[in-house]
């Protein structure tokens, strides 16, 4: 089954309040990943992965892009399981990713 995940649900998947604001962000997110539309269906689900191992997908206030991050008080164990995850849903989708240097964050640049 294949679902269009529009602005405004992705908001909402991702916890945001949708207003004018967020709005903005999230469609210049958007137009800014390249082939987004060929992976944005498995982000609420990538979401909710990561929210076992103290992980999170979030809209980067910095550049255009969303944003893998891992809670800053996460264990060795968490962090090679977030580690691990992030790189696993990569490969599947065939992402190309930016790792901040020296952070357990990384931006979306979009599909290889």
């Amino acid at each position: 089954m294949h679902l269009d995940l529009t602005p405004e649900a992705l908001l909402a998947q991702l916890g945001y309040t949708k207003n004018e604001q967020t709005l903005k962000q999230i469609n210049n997110i958007i137009a800014n990943t390249k082939g987004f539309e060929k992976f944005a269906q498995h982000i609420p689900s990538f979401n909710d992965a990561l929210a076992v191992e103290k992980g999170f997908i979030a809209m980067s206030n910095s550049e255009d892009y969303l944003k893998i991050k891992c809670e800053e008080d996460s264990n060795a164990d968490n962090l090679s399981a977030f580690t691990a995850l992030v790189q696993h849903w990569a490969e599947k989708y065939k992402l190309e990713l930016k790792q901040v240097d020296n952070k357990n964050t990384y931006y979306i640049i979009g599909h290889k």
